[in-house]
């Protein structure tokens, strides 16, 4: 183990001890004695660790009581912000759920045990990995599989600028068609992978989702690269994966009741919010198409209204009517119930 983790290990025993020999020290941390008297030094000289050696107990132990005024102990790099530990948490699942037959198999175990140490998971010995699975989970909804050589074909041509040659099938119009594509960026949106790329087939900026690539093949030409700025403009000003140029504003309102969620939820970047005085919420938000905006919407039934454009007020009314069309005529939840169980309830 590295000299960071010898650091956190000691931290960790003596936190958890009365008191720890320098000879179980050295035993518990598997290095010399000399490696472990100027692990001890730094930590007393240079961190202010307040390690004192106790007679009474026969080994080492924290007391806090001799910090010199104004110093501060703190072990070196690891204050976590709640975003970093959400990343190493996430980390820490994805790793114990990896297949382990691959080429990274052997180093899975090694990084699991530094992502435990580096989590802080005290008590719980050489269990602390196996805690975190039992305590924790990181549940993907909605995530749809991918064939992982394309994923490994995309990443290589990305990180070569080389381009792809890509059979697309496209689910909107249900069409397969070969595109030749110039990877700009693979972008993690929803539990799903979508590729930012130039289209040659189109002239244009589009992107592409992974699950819908059949067949991809690097070629030996240089991509065509574009502006972070410019993919910004195009892929980002909408609402969703969707792009377009044309950007227009939704006004959303939703009831007072569906307010208390949708209040802390982030749709957009560029979104505005407001509580109202009735206790419902207004939203305003920028898209270009409105596929996504439109399921996202159509979710919140009753409780969601459109405002504004009155294109998009009337695409929901279009979908309603539509919805409803399918159900009339269909017998009754409670009847139908019945009749699929084959239990007979009295009224």
């Amino acid at each position: 183990m590295d000299r960071t983790e010898r650091l956190y290990k000691i931290d960790l025993l003596l936190n958890e001890l009365p008191g720890i020999s320098f000879a179980a020290l050295q035993e518990r941390l598997e290095v010399s004695r000399a490696t472990l008297k100027r692990d001890l030094a730094y930590m007393k000289d240079r961190l202010n660790a307040p390690i004192v050696f106790d007679r009474f107990v026969g080994g080492y132990r924290f007391d806090k009581a001799a910090t010199p005024v104004g110093d501060q102990y703190e072990l070196p790099g690891l204050w976590f912000s709640a975003e970093e530990i959400h990343a190493l948490l996430t980390m820490q699942h994805l790793l114990a759920n990896l297949d382990t037959g691959g080429l990274l198999g052997p180093h899975i175990q090694p990084l699991l045990a530094r992502l435990t140490a580096l989590l802080g998971t005290g008590e719980g010995g050489d269990n602390a990995a196996e805690e975190i699975q039992k305590r924790i989970f990181v549940l993907n909804v909605g995530n749809r599989e991918f064939h992982l050589d394309h994923f490994q074909t995309v990443g290589s041509a990305l990180l070569r600028r080389k381009r792809l040659l890509i059979d697309y099938f496209a689910k909107g119009k249900g069409e397969l068609s070969q595109r030749e594509v110039s990877p700009q960026r693979l972008v993690y949106y929803r539990n799903n992978w979508y590729l930012d790329a130039w289209c040659h087939l189109r002239d244009d900026i589009r992107a592409f989702a992974l699950e819908s690539i059949r067949r991809a093949e690097i070629l030996e030409r240089k991509t065509k690269e574009v502006p972070a700025k410019t993919l910004d403009a195009v892929l980002g000003a909408g609402y969703g994966i969707f792009s377009g140029k044309e950007v227009r504003w939704a006004t959303l309102r939703f009831s007072a009741e569906r307010a208390r969620w949708v209040a802390g939820e982030r749709w957009h970047p560029q979104q505005q919010g407001r509580l109202l005085d009735d206790g419902r919420y207004e939203l305003k938000l920028p898209y270009t198409q409105d596929p996504e905006l439109l399921m996202d919407i159509l979710k919140h039934g009753a409780d969601c209204e459109v405002l504004a454009p009155k294109a998009l007020r009337d695409r929901v009314r279009a979908e309603v009517a539509r919805m409803a069309a399918t159900y009339e005529g269909a017998p009754p939840a409670s009847l139908s119930a019945r009749r699929t169980s084959g239990v007979s309830l009295s009224p």
